[in-house]
C-alpha cells in the first residue's frame, strides 16, 4: 500500500467538438509537469467540451483518444482520468475512463444525465457505481451532475477518494463549492472536483473552482477562477485514518439499497 498519493488536477479550457487540438493541448500540459505523479485528472468530456452532439464527435474504447491515453499514461508512468463521449452498443454514453500505466481500463458511465440541457435524450444513463482500487486505494469516480445526489455518493464502500470531473457552469458555481466541501465531510474522504474554463459552443461559461477537500472539509488547494491552471496535491492515507479512527462518523450511517 502506498501511504501518498500525488495528483495532478489540471484546470483547462476545451476547444469545442475538437478531440485532437484538445488532445495535443493537453499532451503539452502534462508533459510539462515534472513532479513525481501517481494520477492525472482531467474534466468531463475533456476532448469536447459538455456536446449534445454525440453523434459527430463519439469514439469507441479503440479510438484515438483511449489510445492517446492508454500511451501517455505509460510513457509518464501515470494514471489518467478523465470523461468522454464514447459510442457503444447503438447507445452513447458520458464516459468517465481511468486508464493506468499497465494499459488496464476502469470506466464509469454517467448515473445522473442533466436533464436541463437534454443530456438524458442523448446520453444513455450508467447504472452501476465503481470503486477504483490502486496502489493500495479506494477511489470513487463520478461525473458532474452527479454531485447534487448524495445518496449515490455515500461512502458505504470505505474510499478513501472522491472525484468529480465537470463542465459546471458559471451561474452555478456557489452550489459546486459547497457541495464538493459537503461531500468531504459527509464521507470523511478526499473529495476532489476537477472542472473546466473559457466558454464553450453554446456560449456556456467555466469559471474553474477546480478544489481538493480533506476529510474535514477544509480546502488545500488555491486555483485562481477563469484561469488555466495546473495543481499538485499530495494526499495522506494516514489523514483519513486519523479522523475516522478519532470520530467514528461512518460507523453511524444509515443503511439502505439503492434501486
Amino acid at each position: 500500500m502506498q501511504n501518498q498519493l500525488n495528483i495532478a488536477l489540471i484546470q483547462s479550457d476545451l476547444v469545442w467538438e475538437n478531440p485532437k487540438q484538445n488532445r495535443d493541448n493537453f499532451t503539452k500540459k502534462i508533459k510539462n509537469i515534472n513532479e513525481d505523479l501517481d494520477i492525472v485528472i482531467l474534466p468531463e468530456m475533456f476532448t469536447t467540451g459538455f456536446t449534445m452532439n454525440a453523434g459527430q464527435v463519439a469514439e469507441t474504447m479503440q479510438g484515438e483518444t483511449v489510445s492517446w491515453m492508454r500511451d501517455l499514461a505509460s510513457k509518464k508512468d501515470v494514471a489518467i482520468l478523465g470523461s468522454i463521449v464514447i459510442s457503444e452498443d447503438n447507445n452513447f454514453y458520458n464516459r468517465l475512463l481511468f486508464v493506468a500505466p499497465s494499459g488496464h481500463i476502469t470506466f464509469y458511465d454517467k448515473r445522473h444525465t442533466f436533464t436541463l440541457v437534454g443530456e438524458d435524450k442523448t446520453y444513455t444513463a450508467g447504472s452501476k457505481k465503481v470503486i477504483i482500487e490502486y496502489k493500495g486505494w479506494k477511489i470513487s469516480p463520478l461525473i458532474c451532475y452527479d454531485l447534487r445526489f448524495p445518496v449515490w455518493a455515500r461512502n458505504t464502500e470505505d474510499y478513501d477518494i472522491l472525484i468529480y470531473v465537470a463542465n459546471w457552469p458559471k451561474p452555478r458555481v456557489s452550489a459546486w463549492d459547497a457541495l464538493l466541501k459537503a461531500r468531504a465531510i459527509e464521507n470523511m474522504c478526499y473529495c476532489i472536483g476537477v472542472n473546466r474554463v473559457g466558454i464553450d459552443g453554446v456560449n456556456s461559461a467555466y469559471s474553474g473552482h477546480s478544489a481538493v477537500y480533506d476529510v474535514l472539509g477544509n480546502t488545500i488547494t488555491s486555483f485562481e477562477p477563469h484561469k488555466e491552471q495546473t495543481q499538485i496535491v499530495f494526499l495522506e492515507k494516514r489523514h483519513i485514518e486519523a479522523y475516522r479512527n478519532k470520530l467514528k462518523f461512518l460507523n453511524d450511517k444509515d443503511s439502505f439499497i439503492i434501486t
